[in-house]
């Protein structure tokens, strides 16, 4: 099997994602990583010609993350990344399976560390 992937990796974005009320009012920053996977049918054919009808574009990917990462607010960013994936998969209809994993740096507990992170898969 021949496949084809767009990935885009450590978006970031300010935002005001969180459980506590501190979060909410003050913000911070995430990544965001989105591995987008396609139907066979839209890589294979369509690609030798070097066109975006073969595949899916990732700046409008991108314009549909930030949408909703900046103008939505969660309390988990389990959600968050539920959101995001579900999005993509309704509105790309090449994308078959799309993994979308939210990045957390500035997480409210007591440790060191690089980031908390949640990943959600979504598949048609």
């Amino acid at each position: 099997m021949k496949q084809t992937k767009i990935i885009l990796k450590d978006l970031a974005f300010f935002a005001r994602h969180g459980l506590t009320e501190e979060e909410a009012n003050l913000g911070q920053r995430f990544k965001v990583d989105v591995v987008a996977e396609l139907t066979e049918t839209s890589d294979l054919e369509n690609l030798k010609y070097d066109t975006t009808e073969g595949t899916v574009d990732y700046v409008l990917i991108y314009k549909e993350v930030k949408l909703i990462f900046e103008n939505e607010r969660y309390n988990l960013i389990e959600a968050c990344a539920h959101a995001i994936a579900s999005k993509l998969l309704k509105e790309f209809t090449s994308i078959y399976k799309v993994s979308v994993i939210v990045k957390k740096p500035s997480v409210p507990v007591d440790c060191i560390c690089e980031y908390f992170a949640a990943e959600v898969t979504l598949c048609r």
